[in-house]
């Protein structure tokens, strides 16, 4: 028999206590850990929503309303060579701002097919006739009915792209003037933009936020009632219309009137040529 000593007892309590009360302080803090843990779970966001309100795509089918602004940039077509049917694809170059924060991300889809093609011939102008009507962003589709505002050469979108001076020794490149496709000039990124002595919008990083403005003797309309926030506008003024730098080119019927939808592009001479790299401006009519 083994016979404990009253100093024997006591360390040995002493040691079970201690025992007894580190185990109870990990059990408390991995109850509290465990309890902060589904805590946080429950309160955080769904991946989608964790993002801010101006990376969520629009939620509903048909849910870009009318007068929204899509700039594009697009492949080659020729009227030579496009068949009915051919499908078109053009890729927008700005994130474009809809309603209650939301956004169709620069790099979307808008897609469309040749409606029809028109070979030249004696005493006829060869014509080629498009429709875009479905914007793709994260495999959503959001059907479309769009009229074109106006188009511009690859060397047009170039030249917009590019500052209309050097830079000096300590001048930062991004804050550098630009002349828009239509004249309005851009002083930087994050600049004002200014059509005369009038400030029409402010560029961001990939393009321009400005409401649409009419021009004198054009049909292109400006801001549309039930949307009249700033629309996006890439390297176009606001007031673009028609076509800048294709010499025989011109819009016959914008899709603005029936047939809705429907972009005819004629050309003076020869065949409708467009290269890639050009711009357009689509609108979304009602």
């Amino acid at each position: 028999m083994v016979h404990l000593t009253t100093m024997d007892f006591l360390r040995g309590l002493v040691h079970d206590l201690s025992f007894s009360c580190s185990r109870a302080f990990v059990m408390l803090m991995f109850s509290l850990t465990l309890h902060l843990q589904v805590a946080s779970a429950q309160n955080r966001p769904a991946d989608d929503a964790s993002k801010t309100s101006l990376d969520r795509a629009p939620r509903r089918s048909g849910s870009i309303p009318p007068g929204t602004i899509l700039p594009v940039r697009i492949g080659s077509l020729s009227s030579e060579k496009s068949k009915v049917g051919t499908r078109l694809k053009a890729r927008l170059m700005q994130d474009v701002p809809m309603e209650n924060g939301e956004k169709l991300r620069a790099g979307s889809m808008v897609l469309g097919q040749v409606v029809a093609s028109t070979p030249i011939a004696p005493g006829t102008m060869a014509a080629l006739t498009l429709r875009f009507n479905t914007v793709v962003q994260r495999k959503q589709s959001f059907p479309v009915c769009t009229s074109l505002r106006a188009m511009a050469s690859t060397l047009e979108v170039q030249f917009a792209q590019t500052p209309t001076v050097g830079p000096g020794e300590s001048d930062v490149y991004d804050w550098l003037p630009t002349v828009q496709v239509g004249g309005e000039v851009v002083y930087g990124k994050w600049g004002e933009v200014t059509n005369g002595d009038r400030v029409v919008g402010r560029s961001t990083y990939d393009g321009v936020l400005a409401q649409p403005n009419a021009k004198a003797g054009t049909k292109c309309s400006g801001a549309v009632e039930a949307n009249d926030r700033p629309q996006a506008f890439w390297v176009f003024s606001s007031d673009a219309c028609g076509v800048y730098s294709f010499p025989d080119l011109s819009i016959r019927h914008a899709g603005r009137t029936d047939p809705r939808g429907e972009i005819v592009l004629v050309s003076g001479r020869g065949a409708v040529k467009i290269r890639s790299g050009s711009g357009m401006l689509l609108r979304v009519q009602r």
